[in-house]
C-alpha cells in the first residue's frame, strides 16, 4: 500500500480560470494544458470521480494503471503519483491531495457490470461507461469506444483483500476533500461523476462535485 500523503495546495479558487459544477451522473471533459492544474473537489463527501488521461495530441499516449502501479511499487494513488501511459510518459503527477488515497483498480461502473453484480433490474441504471462513451464521441478527434481503457476512481475505496479481491467500501473522503494535479503535457481529461447506486463508493446517494482549473502562472 502506498503511503498516505495529506497535502494542501496553496492555490487560491478566486484565481481559477474554470470552476465548474458537475452534477452526480453527468460528465465533464476539458483539455488542461502542460503546466496547468486540475483540482476535483469532492464537495458532500464519499463521491466517487472517474477519470480518464490523454496525451490530447496523440490520444495512443493514455493513462495505464499497470504502468502507473509498477513505477510507484503502490496500488493506490495520491501525493507525488506519477500518472503514466503505456509507453513510461507522465502525463500529470499529483500535487495535492487531502483525502489520502485514491482506486485506481476498480474500473468503471457499466451496465453490463451493474447486472452482473447486482442483478439484472440494475442493467438498466446509468453507469460510468455509458457517460464516458458519450463524452468521447461528443469530443470527436477519432476518440471511440475501443478507447476507453484504464480509469481512476478518485475518492473510491476500493480495498483489496489477501486473496487478491476487490471490496467496495465506504469512502475515505469527506466534504470538501481534493486531490490536485499538474498536467505535464496537454492532457485530455474525460470525467464520470459516478451515479453508482448499488454500492457504497457514494454511500448509495451520488453527489456533486466541482472542478478548478488554474494557469500555469498561477500553478
Amino acid at each position: 500500500m502506498s503511503t498516505i500523503e495529506l497535502t494542501a495546495s496553496p492555490l487560491d479558487p478566486a484565481d481559477a480560470i474554470i470552476d465548474d459544477v458537475v452534477q452526480a451522473g453527468d460528465g465533464w471533459t476539458g483539455v488542461v494544458r502542460a503546466g496547468q492544474a486540475l483540482r476535483i473537489v469532492d464537495l458532500h463527501g464519499n463521491q466517487a470521480v472517474d477519470t480518464l488521461l490523454y496525451d490530447a495530441h496523440d490520444q495512443a499516449e493514455r493513462y495505464s494503471a499497470q504502468d502507473t502501479i509498477r513505477a510507484q511499487q503502490g496500488i493506490y494513488l495520491t501525493t507525488g503519483s506519477r500518472l503514466l501511459t503505456g509507453s513510461g510518459r507522465e502525463l500529470a503527477t499529483i500535487v495535492a491531495d487531502t483525502c489520502g488515497r485514491h482506486d485506481t483498480l476498480g474500473g468503471a461502473c457499466s451496465q453490463e457490470s451493474n447486472a452482473v453484480r447486482y442483478g439484472e433490474h440494475t442493467r438498466h441504471m446509468h453507469a460510468c461507461r455509458q457517460t464516458f462513451l458519450s463524452a468521447a464521441l461528443a469530443y470527436g478527434h477519432g476518440l471511440e469506444k475501443r478507447d476507453l481503457t484504464h480509469n481512476i476512481n478518485f475518492f473510491m475505496n476500493v480495498p483489496v483483500t489477501p486473496e487478491g479481491g476487490l471490496r467496495f467500501e465506504d469512502g475515505v473522503s469527506a466534504p470538501g476533500k481534493y486531490v490536485e494535479l499538474l498536467a505535464h503535457v496537454d492532457t485530455l481529461v474525460l470525467i464520470s461523476n459516478c451515479p453508482q447506486l448499488n454500492n457504497p463508493c457514494n454511500a448509495y446517494d451520488p453527489t456533486p462535485v466541482r472542478l478548478l482549473v488554474w494557469d500555469a502562472e498561477a500553478a
